[in-house]
């Protein structure tokens, strides 16, 4: 994901904020117009394509509801329903600092069995410490008001939270080794951000590779990419760049992708070696 835009929120300072009285909100509008139609999650949930338990974190206020469930929604339960929720969902994307293009892959991700991560021009966002996310938020343009500055990094820590609540979902990141010779945001935040892939890296389920500086044979010269293989074992595949983003479902198109992320794994240091990379960096500031 060319930078990590999209996302949820709650971090930091974030604490219970509009965000997630927000996702509450919606959460309790669905149930309602569920029971109306006197249906119960799990009769409600294979009408709309998803897990019982996926629709009890949406009424909860713990997920946020994909645009695909919105439109099934809206045939099971009707248009007024449906115009009910489309409102509600409006409400929740501009309160929580969900960007509306980044949608379709919030709600991918939530549901993956696996996700892969390509970076070349940013650490991807489900690895980006606090101090890093509000370096690139001062130098967004156009800037960003302070309401909004604030959501949007309450957002992107949110959804790391994917890391360690899904612990059965395999999360793997290459990134150039160039973004960290960058030093975004100086030194200090350099020191936070090495610290914090250092932890995450810890993680079993999480694994982090360093693409050297120097490689001849690399292959992720096509620009970042993202692939998340879906509980069907079905890849799809995600570009974002300048504040817009394409959906790749076509199996061919997908597997194109997988391949060359496949390559540059072994193109790029093993997560021993990025460790050890890691700390050196670490070290010498």
């Amino acid at each position: 994901m060319a930078s990590g835009n999209g996302g949820v929120g709650v971090g930091g300072n974030c604490g219970e904020s509009e965000s997630s009285d927000s996702l509450r909100t919606f959460g309790a509008v669905l149930k309602a117009l569920r029971d109306e139609a006197r249906l119960t999650q799990e009769q409600f949930a294979p009408l709309v394509q998803y897990s019982a338990a996926y629709i009890a974190k949406i009424e909860q206020g713990k997920r946020f509801p994909p645009r695909d469930l919105l439109d099934r929604s809206e045939e099971v339960l009707g248009p007024t329903a449906g115009r009910v929720l489309s409102a509600a969902s409006r409400s929740l994307t501009r309160k929580v600092g969900l960007a509306s293009w980044f949608l379709q892959w919030a709600a991918v991700e939530e549901e993956a069995i696996s996700l892969l991560s390509y970076e070349s021009s940013v650490i991807p966002g489900l690895l980006q410490p606090e101090p890093y996310i509000r370096a690139l938020f001062d130098r967004r343009l156009p800037p960003l008001v302070d309401e909004q500055f604030e959501h949007q990094v309450c957002a992107r820590l949110e959804r790391q939270r994917l890391l360690v609540e899904r612990p059965d979902t395999t999360f793997s990141f290459i990134i150039e080794q160039a973004l960290l010779e960058r030093r975004m945001g100086g030194d200090e935040v350099t020191r936070v951000l090495l610290d914090h892939l250092l932890r995450v890296g810890r993680l079993r389920n999480v694994e982090v590779q360093a693409m050297p500086l120097i490689q001849e044979d690399h292959s992720g010269f096509e620009g970042p990419l993202s692939l998340a293989e879906t509980v069907e074992n079905r890849w799809i595949g995600y570009v974002e760049a300048h504040d817009s983003s394409r959906l790749i479902t076509d199996p061919k198109a997908a597997g194109a992708m997988l391949q060359r992320y496949g390559k540059m794994r072994s193109q790029a240091l093993s997560h021993q070696a990025t460790t050890r990379l890691l700390e050196q960096m670490r070290g010498a500031l």
